[in-house]
């Protein structure tokens, strides 16, 4: 085979296998779908709190319990102690608590009550690990972004450089020139080290909310630029108040104190025991007893003093606490709906505007410099205002990032993408 058909088969071969590796390194980065749902399932505090809440689940069987019988058993007269065989009158028999009609009822749905609430923590719980994982995806895409960007910065510093090389061994600049761009130089690389070690930060950030070693190699796919979201400041009131878990949790509890209250009216009517039993004297027939005995309600004013009253401040406490809670949720998603507003304002100034003028204004410096208009440091200052203006776009979509993520933390809900109103 001559040599060089076995050089393109290699290179062949080569740019095949970095195709693979390319695909399969995309196939194994993870969206902020899949990061949320590792999060999810693997925060100890959440997996703490399910267990908490299995365990309510098994106080509402508990609750639900009928009472257990008793089996009663009495031996009169007997000739000596523990003699039941030749005692003269024995019984034998069992009895049952039967409680009034409504009670067992009540007290299950007051320990479903208080597993809801147990249900809406972990709901707000979930609402707070979302916002983390949310935020530290973000923040890994920006740095990579600004890795990006430094990068970018030192290609450029170096291309300067190069043409101040050239130029001063023509003779058309001093050698001062050559030395500012050797400094630009060394800075842009080390700006490169910089957003590297920001990188490593945020992704040790996003592993450490993953339940993975802080320093374990993640990559995650995704784009910081995303589309505007449809926002409407009344109706994501309106959700916030249908959708957050603190809402909910009040409402539940809310209902227990009710059926608390309830459950203490109902104490004014007794349960019943009922019993039976074999009657057994010696020299006579064999005979069956029935018993049925009930408190008598003598202090009636008991529960009005104890439980009704606690359930009835309990419930006033709940109805001025729903109060407040909803004014700070009003503050809450106004304030994310503004910050929202804000970042989107900016990126548009930032795509309409900044860049654009930024980039004109950099490569006309370009040209004027290579045409010997200008000086170094002109070019300098133009490619180090192109740059920042790069840098403040990307801050402003992450900025726009976090602040959906916080309203969406504020409402309760996922929004809907689509465009501002």
């Amino acid at each position: 085979m001559a040599p060089k058909k076995i050089i393109w088969i290699f290179i062949l071969m080569s740019a095949t296998t970095g195709i693979f590796w390319a695909q399969e390194t995309r196939e194994h980065a993870l969206s902020l779908e899949q990061c949320i749902t590792l999060a999810l399932k693997q925060n100890p505090l959440l997996l703490s709190s399910l267990e908490q809440y299995k365990a309510s689940l098994a106080r509402v069987n508990q609750a639900r319990a009928f009472a257990q019988p008793t089996i009663n058993f009495d031996s009169d007269l007997q000739p000596n102690v523990f003699n039941f065989k030749e005692s003269g009158e024995s019984y034998f028999g069992f009895s049952q608590t039967v409680e009034f009609p409504g009670k067992r009822l009540v007290r299950g749905k007051i320990a479903s009550r208080e597993s809801d609430e147990i249900l809406s923590e972990i709901e707000l719980l979930k609402l707070d690990i979302t916002f983390q994982v949310k935020q530290a995806f973000f923040a890994l895409l920006l740095a990579e972004e600004k890795f990006k960007y430094a990068k970018q910065d030192l290609e450029l510093s170096e291309d300067f450089l190069k043409k101040a090389e050239l130029k001063q061994a023509a003779g058309d600049v001093a050698k001062v020139e050559v030395l500012r761009a050797r400094v630009e130089a060394s800075k842009a690389a080390n700006a490169v080290k910089v957003a590297q070690n920001e990188k490593r930060l945020a992704a040790a950030m996003l592993n450490f909310l993953l339940g993975r070693k802080k320093y374990e190699p993640i990559e995650i796919q995704g784009e910081i630029k995303r589309p505007f979201v449809t926002l409407n400041v009344e109706e994501l009131r309106q959700r916030a108040f249908s959708f957050r878990p603190e809402i909910k949790r009040i409402n539940f509890a809310l209902e227990k104190e009710e059926l608390k209250k309830k459950q203490a009216y109902l104490s004014y009517f007794p349960d019943f025991n009922l019993g039976i039993s074999r009657h057994r004297i010696v020299g006579e027939q064999k005979t069956w007893d029935f018993t049925l005995s009930f408190p008598i309600p003598l202090f009636f004013w008991q529960p009005k003093k104890g439980e009704i009253a606690e359930a009835e401040a309990n419930i006033q406490s709940l109805i001025r606490e729903t109060e407040h809670l909803k004014n700070v949720i009003s503050l809450e998603v106004e304030e994310a709906y503004t910050n929202a507003l804000t970042a989107s304002n900016q990126i548009k100034l930032f795509e309409e505007e900044i860049l654009t003028q930024a980039e004109e204004v950099y490569n006309m410096f370009l040209f004027s410099f290579q045409e010997g208009e200008i000086g170094g440091i002109e070019l300098i200052e133009a490619r180090r205002t192109l740059i920042e203006a790069r840098k403040a776009y990307t801050d402003a979509l992450y900025n726009y990032n976090v602040t959906i993520a916080a309203l969406e933390k504020s409402v309760g809900r996922t929004l809907e993408g689509g465009n501002h109103d």
